[in-house]
């Protein structure tokens, strides 16, 4: 009886918070009721810490629901009282910066790793003549806060909201992470220096040299894998060269730089090392192509690594080279909230028509890193919830996805087309075939898209109406293509211009914005911007921005395909298209740069017509 008056008390107390936070978001119209209600309901069914908490409800609308953190943590500090502070961290003076350090040089190393995680900074510019601290904050009602207050010896405290993003630029100014591996290449090497010189001991060089090689490959190797995390980078390739030379390179933003040469070393020893740190692959094979995945926790959080190795062709012939190419799979980057995309005007109309629908396949189409299995994955966050089963074919499984049965392959027992044979036998609603790769998988995803199932899928494709060729020319029927299919999405990613550093252009050649089909009057009214280059960015960009066009299937679309002869005339279709409503990937570029965030270069060279 007594434990049942507890229960009712805790879900009352949880259901007082919980209604109150929500109550207050519903009335300022900044997050609906339904997305409130399965906030609560998700709360009630989480299980409770020792120390009798749950997991609270800001928390669980913008990590289970992908509601923007901004606006919940800014509603709670307003409905608590709190004050939002506005500071600039790129443009902060040294004085200040080093004024903050002071106070986090203060406290025990355990602290100070609580506070920059917990993003709660002691910030010397509030009253402090008066005794009081003032505390920066993400989340002010972090119980936390309280406790470092504490530790710097300050009774009275305020703590403030400040956006996390902004608090992040600061933290990186103020105690940017070190990479430990890095600063062990550099201690080794030193190490290595002083032994040379002095020759105090007589020691074994061959034994040493390998020692510290090994070390300092290692070292290098993880130290690659987190200096790639922390700059956002999406992969790593590590290239043979001749003369004992390996280059690492980063692919940022789209562009692979290069990011450290190691010198007077195999490149063999350094595909060793790297294999020996890899899942699934076989360190003594140099002969073929493998691949294999690593797994590791940096700065808090469990990341994954695709590895690809790639048996390659030197100078010296007789050698076996490997080139490796590392994927980062950072399940933080995944896009949960359709919204977020940048799908424009009735491209998201069209997609979100098509992906509403009960059944039907979803393609989408581009090169690879054009942003595809990201769409995807948005896709199904919108169109997922517990009512429905949903089932995955991925090779390899890059993103997990809450709520889906993400199915794993195994080359020896269950191949790509062997589970996506299996799938129809396992009650789905909803299926992501990975890519339709051949004849046989096409032919099932649209089975199941002609069954009742809502189906997505991905097809490597030039742009939407050449995905309709594409699928008859792998011996789909035209009458399956065009019953079956929703909507086509081509996509692909262009580099968006530097905030801090781009122009106007101010003599414009008008041939340039003509060739892109930009008119007369859009010239004359439309303020044009040119990349530049500065110390934040890249040659003038920073970031990417999707560009799309959705073939959305009509009735007039439908009728071309099912007249198809022995050709599917993609031409046709695309102007049937562009007369129904669809913006071309040309066009959806051209948005951009009236946007202001990108460049006539960089659509031109991510667009053909």
């Amino acid at each position: 009886m007594a434990s049942g008056n507890r229960e009712k008390k805790r879900e009352s107390g949880l259901s007082r918070g919980a209604y109150r936070i929500g109550d207050f978001l519903k009335e300022k119209g900044r997050v609906d009721a339904e997305t409130i209600e399965q906030a609560i309901a998700i709360q009630r069914e989480r299980p409770e810490t020792r120390a009798g908490a749950r997991q609270r409800l800001g928390d669980i609308l913008t990590e289970d629901l992908g509601v923007d953190r901004h606006i919940v943590y800014q509603s709670l500090a307003e409905l608590y009282g709190f004050r939002e502070i506005h500071i600039e961290p790129k443009t902060m003076e040294e004085e200040r910066l080093s004024a903050v350090r002071e106070l986090l040089d203060r406290l025990p190393d355990e602290v100070r790793t609580q506070v920059l995680n917990k993003r709660v900074i002691p910030f010397p510019e509030g009253p402090e003549a008066s005794g009081t601290l003032q505390i920066l904050a993400a989340d002010p009602t972090e119980p936390f806060i309280e406790t470092l207050a504490s530790r710097l010896g300050h009774r009275k405290y305020e703590a403030a909201y400040v956006r996390l993003e902004v608090l992040d630029e600061l933290i990186d100014r103020i105690a940017p992470p070190k990479n430990e591996f890095l600063e062990l290449i550099e201690e080794a090497t030193q190490a290595a220096e002083v032994i040379e010189e002095e020759e105090k001991v007589r020691i074994d060089e061959e034994a040493l040299d390998a020692e510290i090689n090994q070390s300092l490959l290692g070292s290098l190797v993880e130290g690659s894998l987190v200096e790639a995390v922390r700059r956002g980078v999406s992969d790593i390739h590590i290239v043979p060269q001749e003369g004992n030379r390996v280059e690492f390179h980063f692919r940022e933003d789209g562009k692979l730089y290069l990011w450290h040469t190691q010198e007077g070393t195999k490149p063999e020893a350094v595909s060793a090392v790297l294999k020996d740190r890899a899942i699934n692959v076989d360190r003594f094979e140099r002969e073929r192509a493998q691949d294999g995945f690593i797994q590791r926790k940096i700065d808090g959080h469990l990341l994954r690594f695709r590895v690809s190795v790639l048996p390659i062709v030197g100078e010296e012939f007789e050698r076996k080279l490997e080139s490796v190419v590392i994927r980062i799979l950072d399940d933080r980057k995944v896009i949960t909230d359709l919204e977020k995309l940048g799908l424009q005007g009735k491209t998201q109309e069209a997609f979100v028509q098509s992906i509403k629908k009960p059944q039907g396949i979803v393609i989408l189409t581009g090169p690879t890193g054009s942003g595809k299995s990201t769409t995807l994955v948005a896709a199904l966050y919108y169109v997922m919830d517990p009512s429905v089963n949903v089932l995955t074919v991925e090779d390899p499984v890059e993103y997990m996805i809450r709520g889906a049965r993400q199915i794993k392959i195994n080359p020896d027992k269950l191949n790509f087309e062997q589970a996506v044979r299996a799938i129809l036998r396992h009650d789905p609603d909803i299926v992501m075939v990975g890519e339709m790769r051949d004849l046989e998988t096409a032919q099932i995803a649209i089975k199941l898209a002609n069954t009742g199932h809502l189906t997505f899928s991905t097809l490597h494709t030039n742009d939407a109406p050449s995905a309709v060729s594409r699928l008859y020319k792998m011996g789909v029927e035209p009458f399956l293509i065009a019953n079956a299919i929703n909507v086509v999405v081509a996509q692909r990613l262009v580099p968006t211009l530097c905030s801090n550093c781009k122009r106007v252009i101010e003599n414009l050649d008008p041939s340039v914005p003509l060739s892109l089909g930009f008119t007369e009057e859009e010239i004359e009214a439309v303020p044009f911007y040119e990349a530049v280059g500065c110390e934040a960015c890249r040659m003038g960009y920073k970031g990417r921005a999707g560009i799309h066009e959705a073939l959305l299937f009509t009735k007039n679309i439908r009728r071309l395909i099912l007249r198809a002869g022995e050709t599917v005339d993609e031409e046709a279709i695309r102007e049937q298209a562009v007369e129904d409503g669809m913006m071309s990937l040309r066009a959806s570029g051209r948005e951009r740069i009236k946007q202001g965030i990108t460049t006539f270069e960089a659509v031109a060279a991510a667009t053909t017509e």
